[in-house]
């Protein structure tokens, strides 16, 4: 694939971010790569064949209008879906792919105590008549979990949902996990459902957000959404996946419903997202209350012992397929020191020494290992600032109160400081003018504007005041 087609494919992904918008494109396009153009055809690839039937669905046409546009020559796109190397390292078989999620007995297995596995039975709870779950990875266990300092308290939790029985009160519901990429809220979720269903004691469904929005726009298509909400509302555990991804005003409504319902029924709820409730501008804010009334907790980024205790591990599963497959502690702890991304680049780089020591046969060394992870190891990034921080440390600055800051008084000793902290929440953060003026006692987004403009105008002629303002961003970047 040449250099000019990689060129065309980054054209033609910012004319479908254009057409479609921010949103639906971060979706349903973000994990979107192109495999091949080849006399007209062009090959695209998704991570997962949900994406890959939601896109052919609904986008397709608009795909291949947006190639047209750049290349003339194409009268075909293909969507596929890729493979990950590592699954063939494992001892667990994988969900066969050609197999469609749609009834329990049809996409996985549970653990049967003995070490070994079980086949899914209908009545088993991983699915309903009505509406199918998301497909479980047969890794994704508690016992494959690796406990350290940053997710202690989110596996306590998760363990504490797995094993509850029918008859126990229910302890914090909902159950929100909140995390950045590959720090293993997936692995927790399908841990749960995994365990719950093992017990027996719960009808446990675990759902991605886009299978949600999938399984409620299908009902309403085949007038069955009837159906759709009565299945949801009889599950005993209820584990929704990646909630940011949750898009439509209707899917979103019918989710409040769904939330409202199963918890004032005293069923589990279980949530996993990339940020806090108070994050999810898209949300009504009713939804992001109930979300933050039961436990919110947060996984950290991974240190590096719990990184090489991850990485001890995977190599120890992958011997299981590859006895001959052996990793020296000090490759490990190098890898465990420089990648510190995230976990999916741990196994990124446990992947290549796989590959690069069964394709040549040569032993895994320290120098291979430097070789072949030195694209994974990325620069530190920046702290992530949140506006409640940033609230925190100008009130302390200026002596005032965090109400005061959010509150409707105009005087001059709380006007200022208040600009300055929304100067500061829209050049530290990426949230939009109305989610901080929301922030800020419910403020209109001119409001926010007017102020991030005045403080501009400011530091430019106020040496003293553009001090202040870089000593405070020291403070919440520290």
């Amino acid at each position: 694939m040449s250099n000019g087609d990689q060129e065309i494919w980054s054209r033609v992904k910012e004319r479908l971010r254009i057409e479609v918008g921010d949103d639906v494109y971060s979706s349903w396009f973000a994990r979107m790569d192109l495999e091949a153009n080849e006399e007209g055809a062009v090959r695209l690839s998704v991570p997962t064949r949900f994406l890959k039937s939601w896109i052919q669905s609904h986008y397709a046409e608009k795909v291949l209008a947006c190639w047209q546009a750049q290349d003339d020559k194409v009268n075909r796109v293909e969507l596929i879906v890729r493979s990950a190397v590592l699954r063939s390292a494992v001892p667990a078989k994988p969900v066969k792919p050609e197999q469609p999620a749609l009834a329990a007995h049809e996409f996985g297995r549970f653990p049967n105590g003995n070490g070994g596995y079980r086949p899914v039975q209908a009545g088993d709870g991983n699915g309903h008549e009505a509406l199918g779950g998301s497909p479980l990875d047969p890794r994704l266990t508690f016992e494959g979990f690796v406990v350290g300092r940053s997710n202690t308290l989110a596996h306590a939790a998760a363990k504490q949902v797995a094993i509850a029985k029918r008859t126990d009160p229910v302890m914090f519901n909902p159950l929100y996990i909140h995390a950045g990429v590959g720090l293993g809220k997936t692995h927790l979720l399908q841990a749960i459902t995994w365990a719950g269903n093992a017990a027996g004691e719960r009808k446990v469904l675990y759902l991605t957000a886009e299978k949600f929005v999938y399984g409620f726009v299908s009902a309403i298509r085949t007038q069955t959404a009837l159906a759709f909400k009565e299945s949801l509302r009889g599950i005993g555990v209820l584990v929704i996946d990646d909630l940011q991804f949750l898009q439509g005003k209707s899917t979103q409504a019918e989710f409040c419903h769904t939330l409202n319902a199963l918890i004032d029924a005293g069923r589990q709820v279980v949530i996993a997202s990339d940020r806090p409730p108070s994050d999810l501008e898209s949300l009504d804010d009713r939804v992001r209350s109930r979300l933050a009334g039961g436990l919110v907790v947060e996984m950290g980024s991974l240190g590096e012992e719990l990184r090489f205790e991850i990485l001890k591990a995977r190599a120890l599963a992958a011997r299981a397929h590859h006895p001959s497959f052996d990793v020296p502690a000090p490759v490990l702890a190098y890898i465990a020191k420089t990648v510190t991304h995230n976990g999916r680049d741990l196994e990124g780089a446990l992947n290549r020494l796989l590959a690069h020591n069964k394709l040549t046969g040569h032993p895994v060394t320290l120098e291979m290992a430097e070789r072949e992870v030195r694209d994974l190891i990325r620069p530190q990034e920046p702290k992530r600032v949140k506006i409640e921080d940033i609230q925190r440390i100008v009130a302390r600055h200026y002596n005032v109160s965090r109400s005061d800051l959010l509150s409707s008084r105009r005087t001059a000793n709380v006007v200022r400081p208040r600009q300055v902290a929304m100067y500061l929440a829209k050049t530290l953060t990426l949230r939009s003018l109305p989610e901080i003026g929301r922030r800020f006692g419910g403020r209109d987004h001119t409001t926010v504007l007017h102020a991030v403009r005045k403080i501009e105008g400011l530091v430019g002629a106020d040496m003293a005041l553009a001090e202040e303002i870089e000593i405070l961003k020291r403070h919440l970047q520290e």
